[in-house]
């Protein structure tokens, strides 16, 4: 019990640095949350834990405004593996057909974790996006969306993938939601990772 308590105290804060640490901009220490072959997948990126640093130190540079809230979390550890959940808000700010917005998507981090040596790190990070929504800065201002543009998108990060595409990112089209066959796989893949699986 006391062993499972000091893992999970751990992977909670390691969890929570993420955010912190990503959010700041304080990328030395942001690499330290992840093994070397730590990978994230995200709606305008999927790759590399180093792919993914230098990717948003570029963007934060360029004015890429993307912050993250996170709420309760939920572990379960076999061994040296663990799989977590954690409720998440995105929140991205830009200019959406001419005027400035915030899009806010709610979800969760679906994390694959191990303990290598002593240390517990991200070796894959898939977010589940339940729902989002877009908020003009300026409440007298609203932005008139290409409705079948927005309808191209998954219901779960519909206005965040029209953001970003505006932005001339590419959006990936099939990331898990609320509900559906891709939330099923990878609810399958986290519990082959805690019984062994070689790869998340």
């Amino acid at each position: 019990m006391n062993a499972n308590l000091n893992d999970e105290l751990q992977i909670r804060q390691l969890l929570e640095n993420w955010a912190v640490w990503r959010d700041a901009g304080d990328w030395q220490r942001f690499r330290s949350v992840w093994h070397d072959d730590g990978r994230m997948m995200a709606t305008w990126f999927q790759g590399s834990a180093d792919e993914f640093i230098a990717v948003s130190k570029k963007g934060l540079e360029s004015g890429v405004n993307i912050l993250h809230f996170l709420g309760g979390t939920s572990i379960d550890i076999e061994g040296d593996r663990a799989i977590s959940q954690t409720k998440m808000t995105i929140s991205q700010r830009a200019k959406v057909e001419g005027h400035l917005c915030d899009v806010v998507c709610t979800g969760r981090f679906y994390d694959f974790l191990e303990r290598r040596g002593r240390t517990w790190g991200i070796v894959l990070r898939q977010p589940i996006y339940e729902k989002d929504r877009i908020d003009p800065i300026d409440p007298a201002t609203r932005p008139s969306l290409d409705a079948e543009l927005l309808a191209k998108f998954p219901e779960g990060y519909r206005h965040l993938a029209y953001l970003q595409e505006g932005l001339g990112f590419t959006v990936k089209l099939d990331m898990p939601g609320l509900l559906g066959p891709e939330v099923e796989h990878l609810y399958a893949r986290g519990r082959n990772w805690l019984a062994g699986a070689e790869t998340p």
